[in-house]
């Protein structure tokens, strides 16, 4: 029988511990909002909040879905709050966040998933001039409801395979899919094609590195623009096994063969999680989507200055 690999072995995981007095003062300004960051047990919740970054959790901090790899709380969640708009910008002001990230947990007790509820938050940050990324859920494959978050301006619309084909239906949730997923992306893209997309994977959880190899092409094959991937941390024992521990020399390949792909922006590394440094990536996202439109403008004026010949 094969060992489970130690967690303490591995050197490259720790992370800065939380600076009391500023988190403190992050939680002050967070009010009653939610953060992923508390609710998942990010790892670099130290490093983020340090820095005044926070990643609001919203639709309550009870999820509908019982996920093997996550620690968010799993339940009957409480009704929403009318006022959540209002409270998520006022914290955004209070901590002077210019991009904002956003995630939620599933709501499959709702007839549109939520969606209704993160446009209105969407568009309260989209009219103060904020700029947004929404990790989104899969809204049980509702494309109206996807389209009414699409459509509320966001940025970036992130939605997470978590982990590769073979593993899902025993890692994710039964009413996730990857093939879900992967739809939820290409609708996404095909609604609004200079949306940039964004997903990620959590390694460690048994999977091969050709198996990963496989999931990023899969999301390349729906024009996915950013990749991260990340170390599996177990949250709990009542959750998956951490079956093995990649080090930061396999996750550089691994980036090395996402950047091969065409992936135009990738974080990859033991504590990454998906918003981690998420500006940065919009960023180079951004640029690397000039970059081929001008290649296209080039290989057009080209074309014409040879016909006229």
């Amino acid at each position: 029988m094969t060992s489970l690999p130690v967690l303490s072995d591995a050197r490259w995981l720790a992370a800065p511990a939380p600076a009391p007095e500023r988190t403190a003062s992050v939680r002050e300004q967070l009010g009653a909002l939610a953060t992923i960051c508390e609710a998942a047990r990010c790892p670099n919740q130290g490093e983020c909040w340090a820095d005044g970054m926070a990643t609001f959790l919203l639709l309550g901090d009870v999820c509908t879905r019982s996920c093997r790899f996550c620690a968010v709380k799993s339940g009957r969640p409480a009704p929403l709050h009318a006022d959540e708009p209002a409270r998520l910008l006022d914290a955004v002001r209070a901590l002077d966040l210019a991009h904002v990230v956003l995630t939620c947990v599933d709501r499959d007790d709702l007839d549109d998933g939520g969606a209704r509820q993160l446009a209105r938050c969407v568009r309260a940050l989209k009219d103060d001039q904020r700029t947004v990324e929404l990790l989104a859920p899969d809204f049980g494959g509702d494309a109206r409801a996807l389209g009414t978050v699409v459509d509320a301006g966001v940025d970036v619309l992130a939605h997470n395979l978590e982990t590769v084909r073979r593993l899902a239906p025993s890692v994710r949730d039964r009413r996730a899919s990857t093939d879900r997923s992967l739809a939820l992306l290409d609708a996404a893209k095909r609604r609004r094609p200079e949306l940039v997309t964004k997903s990620g994977l959590l390694l460690g959880l048994g999977e091969s590195d050709d198996e990963v190899l496989d999931a990023m092409i899969e999301l390349r094959g729906v024009a996915v623009d950013v990749l991260t991937l990340g170390q599996y941390l177990r949250p709990t024992r009542r959750h998956a096994p951490v079956r093995r521990l990649v080090d930061p020399e396999q996750f550089a390949a691994l980036a090395d063969d996402a950047r091969t792909l065409g992936f135009l922006a990738v974080a990859a590394g033991p504590r990454v999680r998906s918003s981690y440094r998420a500006e940065a990536l919009w960023r180079r996202a951004l640029e690397g989507h000039r970059n081929i439109e001008r290649g296209k403008a080039a290989g057009e004026a080209r074309s014409e200055h040879t016909a006229r010949m």
